[in-house]
C-alpha cells in the first residue's frame, strides 16, 4: 500500500522509534482496566458485607425486640401446712421474783452494805437502821411487864390465902371470887405485856434489813444518814432485789393463735444483741382468756438463766411453734388485691396466666394461709404487676442461686 493510500486511510506507518511508546500505552491501559476491576470487586464485596451486616443486625434487633417483649416472671409453689408454723412475738424479760425492799422500822440509815449489781443470798444483811425510839420503847415495855408480873404475884398469893380462909368458912364465896378475878386479870395483863415486849423486840430486829431471797440488787435508793420511814406504802423503797434465774417473759398472743398455745410448750427466745445465741424456755401458764381491749391472750414463759447471759428488762423475740395446719401457705408477695377481691396469678404449662380467687386465713408475716382456691401444685407468680390480666402469655424465669448476680447480656451497637 502506498504512502498516499495510508494517508487517506489515516494509517501512519509505525516507525521503529514509536513501537516502545505504543507498547507502554497498551500496558498502562491494561493495568488501568485491571485496577478498575479490582476496585469494583472490592466495592462489591464491601457493599455485600454491608448488606449482610444490616440483615444480621435487623434479625438480631427483631430477636431482641421479641425477647424484650416477652414478660418474664418468677414463680413459687404453695407449701403444705403439715410442717407447722413458727410465730415470732416480742417480749420483755422480767425477774422471776422482783421485790422492792422497804423498811419496817423508822429511823436514820446507819450503813448500807450492798450496792447495785451485788449478788446476795437469802438472809444476807443489806443495811442497818439506827432507831433509838424503838430501843426506848422496848425498855419501857420490859419495865411495864415487870410491873404486871409483880401485880400477878400479889394477886396469886392473895387468892391462895382467901382460898384457905374459905375452907375455914372465914370469908364469903363472893370475896373469894373477887380475888380469883383479880388473879385472872393480872395474868391477862402479864400476857399483854409479854406480847408488847415481843412486838418491840421483832421491831428491833427490823433495824437490820436483810435479803428475803437470793438475787441481784438492781436498785439502791438510799444513802447513809437518810431518814427512813417505816412502811412500803408511804415510805421510800430502799432496794430492789431481782431473782435472775430463772426469768419470766410475758407475751401477748393474738386471738387467731391463742387456741394453739398450751402450757408446757417449748419456745425459743432470741435477743438482737446476742447474735447466734438461742435460749430455750417453756410456756408456764396462759391467761386462758382474751383481753377485750387488745384481743390478745397473755402467756408466761419460764426461761432458765444459769449463766446470767440474759438481763431483766431486755427486749427479746419469742418464737412459738404452732400446731400443723391442713391448709396451704403461699408467699405474701404472690397476692393480688383487685376490686373484685383477692387473687393469685397461676401459670400453666403453656405459659398462660389465669387469675384465681382465694380466701386467706392466718397471716404469718412472710407467708399467709390459704383456706381455699388452690390445689397445691400450681405455679404462682411472685410480685405480679398491676397490668397482668387473664390469659397473658408469660415466660418463667430460671431460678437464680442465692448470692449470685444475674448476668445481663450487652447489646451490640
Amino acid at each position: 500500500m502506498s504512502e498516499q493510500r495510508h494517508s487517506e486511510l489515516g494509517i501512519h506507518p509505525v516507525e521503529p522509534g514509536d513501537a516502545g511508546e505504543l507498547l507502554k500505552k497498551h500496558q498502562v491501559m491494561r493495568r488501568t482496566k485491571l485496577l478498575t476491576l479490582v476496585i469494583m470487586v472490592v466495592l462489591a464485596l464491601g457493599a455485600g458485607r454491608t448488606v449482610l451486616s444490616r440483615i444480621g443486625s435487623a434479625r438480631a434487633l427483631e430477636a431482641g425486640t421479641a425477647e424484650r417483649a416477652r414478660q418474664y416472671v418468677k414463680t413459687a409453689r404453695p407449701k403444705s401446712g403439715d410442717a407447722g408454723q413458727t410465730l415470732a412475738l416480742p417480749g420483755t424479760l422480767q425477774g422471776f421474783v422482783q421485790s422492792p425492799i422497804a423498811a419496817r422500822a423508822s429511823g436514820y440509815l446507819k450503813r448500807w452494805y450492798k450496792d447495785i449489781g451485788s449478788r446476795v443470798e437469802k438472809g444476807e444483811l443489806l443495811a442497818e437502821i439506827e432507831a433509838p425510839e424503838i430501843d426506848q420503847q422496848l425498855s419501857q415495855a420490859v419495865a411495864a411487864r415487870q410491873q404486871t408480873a409483880s401485880s400477878l404475884s400479889l394477886a396469886k398469893s392473895t387468892m391462895e390465902r382467901w382460898e384457905a380462909l374459905r375452907k375455914k368458912d372465914a370469908v364469903s364465896q363472893q370475896e373469894l371470887d373477887e380475888r380469883r378475878s383479880n388473879d385472872a386479870q393480872a395474868r391477862a395483863n402479864v400476857a399483854a405485856a409479854d406480847a408488847n415486849v415481843e412486838r418491840l423486840r421483832q421491831l428491833e430486829g427490823f433495824k437490820r434489813v436483810v435479803a428475803p431471797f437470793a438475787g441481784v440488787i438492781t436498785r439502791r435508793n438510799v444513802d447513809t444518814g437518810d431518814l427512813i420511814d417505816a412502811g412500803g406504802g408511804t415510805g421510800r423503797t430502799m432496794f430492789v432485789l431481782t431473782q435472775t434465774d430463772p426469768l419470766r417473759v410475758y407475751v401477748n398472743v393474738p386471738q387467731a393463735y391463742a387456741h394453739l398455745v398450751k402450757p408446757g410448750q417449748e419456745v425459743v427466745v432470741t435477743q438482737g444483741e446476742l447474735r447466734g445465741q438461742t435460749f430455750k424456755g417453756q410456756v408456764a401458764r396462759t391467761a386462758a382468756a382474751i383481753d377485750t381491749a387488745t384481743r390478745t391472750m397473755q402467756i408466761e414463759v419460764t426461761l432458765p438463766n444459769r449463766d446470767g447471759a440474759l438481763m431483766p428488762g431486755a427486749y427479746v423475740q419469742v418464737s412459738l411453734p404452732l400446731l400443723p395446719s391442713k391448709a396451704y401457705s403461699i408467699p405474701t408477695n404472690a397476692l393480688m388485691f383487685r376490686g373484685e377481691g383477692m387473687r393469685v396469678a397461676v401459670v400453666d404449662n403453656a405459659g398462660r396466666v389465669s387469675l384465681r380467687p382465694i380466701k386467706i386465713g392466718r397471716n404469718y408475716g412472710e407467708s399467709v394461709e390459704v383456706l381455699n382456691g388452690i390445689a397445691g401444685n400450681e405455679q404462682l407468680v411472685l410480685n405480679p404487676p398491676d397490668s397482668m390480666a387473664e390469659g397473658d402469655q408469660v415466660a418463667v424465669a430460671p431460678a437464680t442461686p442465692a448470692g449470685k448476680p444475674v448476668a445481663v447480656p450487652k447489646e451490640k451497637s
